[in-house]
């Protein structure tokens, strides 16, 4: 009995599968529009092949401060990102011997 009930649900998928699919094959102005509407996402791949959502929200401010290390006397300057969600990025773009 569960036997019979399996293969005619899978019989039975399988012709809604392939109606819809003659549906979507007829209107090309469908088949048109979502390939538009899908590539028109803001989403890329990172180097490790994860979806990543382009961030839009993102401001960056470029900061420097003087720091010294011993006797030496550096200008060190940021690239801090402040992103939406409240995080903030920080990256060390050029360290200066002043004296």
């Amino acid at each position: 009995m569960k036997r019979l009930l399996g293969i005619s649900l899978a019989l039975v998928s399988f012709g809604f599968g392939l109606s819809a699919e003659a549906k979507s094959a007829g209107s090309p102005a469908n088949s048109a529009t979502s390939m538009t509407v899908s590539s028109s996402q803001e989403w890329r791949r990172d180097r490790w092949n994860r979806r990543v959502y382009r961030r839009r929200g993102v401001r960056r401010v470029t900061q420097s401060r003087v720091v010294r290390v011993g006797r030496r006397l550096y200008r060190e300057t940021y690239l801090v990102s402040y992103l939406p969600n409240g995080r903030t990025n920080t990256r060390l773009i050029s360290r200066v011997r002043i004296s």
